[in-house]
């Protein structure tokens, strides 16, 4: 399997997922997206390291 027949459904699924909240609760998700932008940059840093390293974890055990 080449990077592109793995990367593109992939994005197209991390799109669908990311749309998923403000479509169907937006105003938990302009909430929520309030409360984010008052997060320190090392408390955002260290989420999407949590968030890379769960991904990567998943990714190892689905195979």
């Amino acid at each position: 399997m080449s990077l592109k027949d793995s990367f593109v459904p992939a994005l197209a699924l991390m799109l669908v997922m990311e749309g998923v909240l403000p479509f169907l609760a937006p105003v938990a998700w302009r909430e929520a997206f309030k409360r984010m932008i008052q997060l320190h940059d090392g408390q955002i840093r260290f989420m999407g390291l949590a968030s890379m390293l769960a991904g990567l974890l998943l990714l190892l055990i689905a195979r």
